[in-house]
């Protein structure tokens, strides 16, 4: 502690300590360094084998059971990963079987759609071809008729044209004949 020596009027610190010198510090002393060398020998000897008997063997079975449980765990990581693969491929080959069997199914069902509309087809065409045989005979039977009233008509007609320009009725066979004569060319 600074100390102040002389009067309150112009007081100095004193920065020394008191007393002079004492005796330096205890492991630079020459009288203690052999029993501080042996000393620090038998605590060095001490500590090493506290360290090297109870610490050492806890850190070590540590890092053990660590190392184990890491080996442990990427072993686990690595069964995951082959049943994830196996999975994948599994997966991987349902998929291309569904795909293959969404195409056979289409190809058969678009099979199918083809022949039903084929059959349909030939149905219809034979349904035409039938209505058609029908719709000409009811044509030819219509014409034949119309063609009967027609030489019916174009007969009397010509009758009655030839009384009113000759003012004779002409007789039915020469009527008939030029009828048929006109209706042929």
């Amino acid at each position: 502690m600074a100390e102040s020596h002389g009067d309150a009027k112009g007081a100095t610190a004193h920065t020394e300590a008191d007393g002079g010198h004492k005796a330096p510090f205890p492991p630079f002393q020459k009288d203690t360094f052999a029993s501080q060398l042996v000393s620090l020998l038998v605590a060095f000897v001490a500590l090493y084998l506290i360290v090297s008997r109870i610490a050492l063997p806890r850190v070590g079975s540590l890092l053990d059971e660590r190392q184990k449980a890491i080996e442990g765990d990427l072993a686990a990581a690595q069964k995951l990963k082959d049943a994830s693969d196996g999975a994948l491929k599994a997966y991987e080959a349902d998929l291309a079987a569904a795909r293959s069997r969404a195409q056979a199914i289409g190809t058969e069902t678009r099979e199918k759609l083809n022949a039903a509309s084929e059959a349909e087809r030939k149905a219809l065409e034979q349904r035409l071809t039938h209505k058609l045989a029908e719709a000409e005979k009811t044509i030819a039977s219509t014409r034949e008729a119309a063609m009967t009233n027609v030489r019916g008509i174009a007969a009397e007609a010509a009758a009655a044209i030839v009384q009113r320009l000759t003012g004779v009725l002409p007789d039915g066979k020469s009527v008939d004949s030029a009828v048929d004569a006109s209706l042929k060319g």
